[in-house]
């Protein structure tokens, strides 16, 4: 979670990619997101929404199945790296400017854990409820002075290596937000682990926050707003 940024950035014409075919007009996909969560899809077009010229976050900002990208094993041992791959692997596949993440809970008493493996930790992957009733039920015993805890993210970029002579570069770049988690969910806004952290300085869990207040402090949006002057270069010459 402490890896240097790896640093590059840059993109052109994605003319040849036959995802962006002769009819698709202006408002042909632009950019990438290698996932098919669509909350995570709604985050990433709020945090872009009239930061990057020209660019219609609504429609040209998408997720990986409306434009046949892969899904792409997280086969890496650090955040850092499954973002990389996603991103690599989506933007190889379509042509376009890729953008991915990966993100987890990280407990303190836990030794970082559930990590990487977040999203799997009961065993089935994505499932919200087991997971949260799998970590309440391992911290049950754990006081509050000793429940602390961050969202952790890395965010990669990757320009597919057909695009232009500035092809195949990267950027990674990370986000943090720390808290205290609680005892029973609380909340309905949100996905994941959202319902049982606390963010410092607030008495309200993530899944309680208005988009706009979660935008502004979440570990994603840290990440990606660190990006988006990378984005905003790779987006320059389209």
């Amino acid at each position: 979670m402490s890896e240097p940024s790896s640093v590059s950035e840059h993109g052109a014409g994605h003319e040849s990619s036959p995802l962006n075919g002769g009819g698709a007009g202006p408002a042909a996909p632009r950019l990438v997101l290698a996932t098919h969560n669509r909350g995570k899809l709604r985050e990433l077009r709020e945090l872009l929404r009239g930061q990057v010229p020209g660019l219609d976050v609504d429609t040209q900002v998408v997720d990986a199945s409306a434009v046949g990208g892969p899904d792409v094993a997280e086969t890496g041992v650090t955040f850092a790296e499954n973002s990389l791959l996603k991103a690599r692997a989506v933007a190889e596949a379509t042509g376009l400017i890729a953008i991915a993440d990966d993100s987890g809970l990280s407990v303190d008493v836990l030794g970082g854990a559930p990590g990487i493996f977040s999203a799997r930790w009961a065993g089935k992957h994505g499932d919200d409820a087991a997971n949260l009733r799998l970590l309440l039920a391992q911290l049950a015993d754990v006081p509050d002075a000793h429940r602390g805890a961050a969202f952790v993210c890395a965010a990669a970029l990757a320009v597919p290596v057909s695009a232009s002579a500035d092809g195949g570069r990267e950027v990674v770049e990370y986000g943090q937000l720390a808290g205290t988690l609680l005892r029973e969910p609380r909340g309905e806004g949100g996905f994941g682990y959202d319902p049982v952290l606390q963010p410092l300085g607030f008495d309200r869990s993530c899944a309680e926050l208005s988009p706009d207040e979660k935008n502004a402090i979440s570990h994603r949006g840290q990440a990606f707003r660190a990006l988006l002057p990378a984005i905003v270069k790779a987006l320059a010459g389209r």
